[in-house]
């Protein structure tokens, strides 16, 4: 229920329009000014309700002094018995949202009561509109920084960097819209593991920060980390399926501000050092800020690349990549070939027209396990293609066939029908 705070000196007044509104919200009683900035402050009421001309404070100077206290507009209706225009006018250019007149009646100050409410109402969800990153919910990047500001100048806790792991390949293989619900997922999921006092947002992309306040343990922020990767490996594959063989997960990088605060720019500096680190030290770990420890981990940088350029699955079957790396594998090989001296040829196996996408996918499976780990291989539409290295005809032609028998009894085994057809080329340089 809404709260109103009302303030009259006159006692009977005060009352009178206590009852008007009890029935409808919370209401606070003050008889003074000074007792309304008390009462303001324990209670934070959604809106003011004071009588204009008060002995030791008026209603105009109660509005000036709270709203510079409080550093924000505070919704403030004035009422008064004085007939003078000019009070009114002066009232507006305060800034209240309305000014009535005593004696008033229920119904008519319930009515303005109420159109101040729905007016904050509105305010409040274009604030939360322009704030809030649409998808998710959370925090926007520019709204995030300046909570997160405020959050690590006032006190200890641990500022989080959080990235999603190969969440590309998402996209890549299941499609945006899927992209977009493993995000929301993910967000649900930062939302659980915060409490009311601390602050998550997201950077943009696959990128998320949050503030843990008052958390300074290393073994519960590793715990955090460990529960957020478990939750975000259930979500996934709620999503895409128990097979579901993308290893997504989320990489941290942690700094604990320590009490006093810090400033924000250097805090975010040093959690984003440390996100660096956990991504060179595998995939979803957490890695926590300490001057001495980076200072070593710099200088074994390079050492640790092959980690993030590395793949993190076994090697099993040709190499499954989007058509864009294909591409790019490709122009690469067609540059080299003059060097090395090996062949390399091209294949595009077609499906007929109209195949669904569910067989489409069940075909191209079958096709990468059944090459070589040196052959690439990508989808496109209802088409795949492949780069076979150092293969001759014969060679391919046993391949076909034997990726054939295979299709085949998969057919059969699985009722599908959808012939495929294929043609080659050796490149050139």
């Amino acid at each position: 229920m809404k709260k109103i705070l009302i303030v009259d000196d006159m006692l009977v007044s005060l009352m009178m329009t206590e009852n008007m509104l009890c029935g409808h919200y919370t209401t606070f009683s003050a008889s003074s000014g000074q007792e309304a900035i008390e009462i303001y402050r324990r209670e934070h009421p959604d809106m003011v309700l004071s009588d204009l001309r008060m002995p030791g404070m008026s209603g105009y100077e109660l509005q000036q002094t709270l709203q510079k206290e409080m550093q924000q507009n505070i919704p403030f209706m004035f009422m008064t018995a004085d007939q003078d225009e000019e009070a009114e006018s002066r009232g507006f250019e305060n800034g209240a949202m309305d000014f009535i007149r005593k004696p008033f009646r229920p119904d008519v100050l319930l009515r303005r009561v109420g159109n101040i409410m729905q007016t904050m109402d509105q305010i409040e969800g274009l604030k939360k509109h322009a704030r809030t990153d649409p998808m998710t919910g959370l925090l926007n990047k520019v709204s995030a920084e300046v909570e997160l500001q405020r959050a690590c100048s006032q006190g200890q806790g641990a500022l989080l960097m959080i990235d999603l792991d190969n969440f590309k390949m998402v996209n890549d293989i299941y499609g945006h819209a899927m992209g977009d619900k493993v995000l929301m997922s993910f967000a649900d999921i930062l939302r659980v593991s915060v409490r009311p006092d601390d602050v998550v947002g997201r950077l943009g992309g696959d990128e998320f920060i949050a503030f843990f306040s008052g958390m300074n343990d290393e073994p519960g922020i590793l715990n955090k980390a460990a529960s957020i990767n478990r939750m975000l490996d259930k979500s996934a594959r709620e999503l895409m399926g128990e097979d579901m063989t993308i290893p997504l997960g989320a990489s941290i990088g942690c700094v604990f501000v320590q009490p006093g605060g810090e400033a924000f720019s250097e805090l975010v500096q040093k959690a984003d050092k440390a996100l660096y680190m956990a991504k060179q030290s595998g995939e979803h770990e957490c890695r926590i800020f300490r001057e001495e420890s980076f200072d070593d981990d710099e200088a074994a940088v390079l050492s640790n690349m092959e980690k993030i350029l590395g793949e993190r699955q076994p090697a099993n079957g040709a190499m499954r990549l989007p058509f864009a790396e294909f591409r790019t594998v490709y122009r690469f090989l067609r540059r080299t070939m003059g060097i090395f001296g090996k062949p390399v040829s091209i294949l595009r196996f077609s499906l007929p027209n109209g195949t669904d996408e569910e067989t489409i996918e069940a075909f191209f499976s079958l096709l990468c396990s059944t090459l070589r780990t040196a052959d690439v291989a990508t989808k496109n539409g209802g088409h795949c293609l492949v780069l076979l290295l150092n293969t001759n005809f014969p060679n391919l032609a046993h391949a076909a066939d034997r990726l054939r028998k295979k299709w085949t009894e998969m057919e059969i085994e699985e009722g599908m029908e959808a012939d495929f057809e294929y043609e080659w080329s050796v490149i050139e340089p």
